[in-house]
C-alpha cells in the first residue's frame, strides 16, 4: 500500500493505512461461493499482486466507504484483467 505523504502528516497516512488494510482482510476472510475466484462474486483472480495507491480524497472519505471503493477498484482491475 502506497501513501504518499500528499495524503497528510504520518497519523493520517498510517490510519488510512490501518483502515484499507482492515477492509481487504475482511474481504478476503470471506470468499462467496463463487467458481473464479476468492472476491466477491468469484470474480477476482485466485491468485493477483496488488499495489493500492491512496489519494488524498481517502482521508476525508467516511469509513463505510473506504471498503467500497477498495472493492470497486479490485473489480475494475480484475474485469480488466480478463
Amino acid at each position: 500500500m502506497v501513501v504518499s505523504r500528499k495524503v497528510g502528516k504520518a497519523v493520517v497516512r498510517n490510519r488510512i493505512r490501518r483502515r484499507l488494510r482492515e477492509a481487504l482482510r475482511r474481504m478476503l476472510a470471506s470468499p462467496p461461493n463463487g467458481a473464479l475466484g476468492s472476491g466477491p462474486e468469484g470474480l477476482w483472480p485466485r491468485s493477483f499482486d496488488m499495489l493500492i495507491i491512496v489519494r488524498p480524497s481517502a482521508v476525508l472519505a467516511p469509513a463505510a466507504e473506504l471498503p467500497l471503493g477498495l472493492k470497486r477498484a479490485i473489480d475494475r482491475a480484475s474485469e480488466a484483467k480478463r
